[in-house]
């Protein structure tokens, strides 16, 4: 089904450079498909998503995506330059494996967020489920509420900015992934340890919360990371593994 679009035109190419879609009238296979063509325009609004899946996934060129309302899972999957914004909460696995780009959940996000992502930067104004940032390869996340438990898991490098609590478990066997804490940990997870607060930390943290719109102390802030035992097996770390 071809998307039902209302389109605003520049008087001087005369190129498609904003377009609305309500997907109620059009299908998620029909808009990720303009999305991911060379007539892509410059800015896209969806309305009416009503949670579904797999929205606005693999895109790779600089254009603008605003989701107005919930999302499913998937959405901004596998994300390269654009900038998504969804105005409502998202599923599982929101940003999935996101390589470079902006993807921003102005509600809360479920499990999974941010998950295997290499680059970019997440932000999640409310709340994130379990499992938030797992294996993160390089991404930087930054909610503004809580994260469930599991978060940060084998996460190898980025940054993973909590301005609420986070839950049980937090940074299980991580690698050289950054995380910051505002408020309490249930429990650490193997291998993971609260760390020293130093210039460059402080630096960086506010450069990360400044690019979340967020306004917190980055002297507020605990920074957890890896206590490096378990990079190769031994004996004595058994009991961990």
């Amino acid at each position: 089904m071809a998307p039902s679009v209302t389109a605003t035109q520049e008087t001087v190419t005369h190129e498609i450079t904003s377009t609305t879609i309500d997907l109620q009238t059009s299908s998620t296979r029909a808009i990720n498909e303009l999305l991911s063509s060379p007539d892509a325009p410059a800015h896209l609004t969806i309305t009416e998503p009503q949670g579904a899946h797999a929205l606005a996934c693999g895109l790779d060129s600089d254009i603008d995506v605003t989701i107005e309302g919930h999302v499913g899972y998937y959405c901004a999957g596998m994300n390269q330059h654009a900038r998504v914004t969804v105005t409502g909460n998202a599923g599982v696995g929101v940003a999935e494996n996101m390589m470079s780009g902006r993807v921003h959940i102005k509600g809360d996000a479920s499990q999974s967020a941010g998950a295997t992502a290499h680059g970019g930067l997440l932000v999640i104004e409310g709340n994130a489920a379990a499992r938030c940032g797992i294996s993160m390869k390089g991404v930087d996340i930054v909610v503004g509420g809580n994260i469930g438990h599991m978060s940060a898991f084998m996460g190898q490098a980025g940054r993973l900015v909590v301005c609420g609590n986070a839950g049980e478990a937090l940074g299980d066997s991580i690698y050289e992934a950054r995380i910051y804490v505002r408020g309490t940990v249930a429990s650490l997870g193997a291998d993971c340890i609260a760390k020293d607060m130093r210039d460059e930390h402080i630096n960086e943290l506010k450069e990360l919360l400044d690019a979340a719109g967020l306004h917190h102390d980055p002297i507020e802030f605990t920074r957890y990371g890896s206590a490096r035992q378990l990079y190769n097996f031994h004996v004595d770390n058994a009991s961990a593994y």
